[in-house]
């Protein structure tokens, strides 16, 4: 198994990059999946209860109340980073033992590798970057949120020029979708080989 992460900031075309590699017939691994359903999980939704007592309507966690809580409270973020993370590296764990075996390529989309040390795990780290303003107006519309509130979002995450850094690849995505294609597929033959 050769593990290959996908990552990047909010808005820098991660996802995009991500799907385009489904496209092309490969297994990607959704970290942000992961995290969904980790909020139907009774074990997971007892540990929140514990720690944040008032997201919890009708034994399930109001995310919108939980967001609020989070994004403006750079401790409370910390707090759940620190009971999500260990779910999600133990499913990281299981994932590569049920495929150490094949020599496949698998991918793994994650916003958060350096944030949580997972690129100790990884292969190969590409990195989805785009300019500020691209990244910035992307969000806004995507998501629908106001300026402020696409600060408070990447400013919690590792700054992209850091990622790019620690990338292995980096992949400018402001480009048409056939042009990433096939910048993709020249890289992954290379990998391949």
């Amino acid at each position: 198994m050769k593990l290959i992460a996908v990552t990047g900031s909010i808005g820098c075309g991660k996802t995009t990059l991500a799907n385009l590699i489904r496209k092309m017939g490969f297994c990607v691994f959704d970290a942000d999946g992961w995290v969904r359903r980790l909020y139907y999980q009774k074990n997971f939704i007892k540990v929140i209860a514990q720690h944040f007592p008032s997201v919890i309507e009708n034994e399930k966690v109001n995310k919108r109340a939980l967001r609020n809580i989070v994004f403006n409270d750079n401790q409370q973020l910390k707090l759940l980073e620190s009971l999500i993370h260990p779910f999600l590296k133990q499913t990281l764990k299981n994932l590569k033992r049920k495929n150490a075996f094949y020599e496949d390529l698998f991918f793994l989309d994650v916003a958060l590798l350096f944030e949580m040390g997972w690129e100790k795990y990884c292969d190969l780290v590409i990195v989805a970057d785009v300019d500020y303003e691209t990244q910035k107006k992307r969000v806004m519309k995507r998501d629908n949120i106001s300026a402020e509130d696409f600060d408070k979002i990447n400013n919690v995450q590792l700054n992209n020029e850091h990622k790019k850094i620690l990338a292995d690849v980096v992949i400018d995505t402001n480009k048409p979708l056939n042009v990433l294609k096939a910048e993709l597929i020249c890289l992954l033959s290379e990998i391949e080989d």
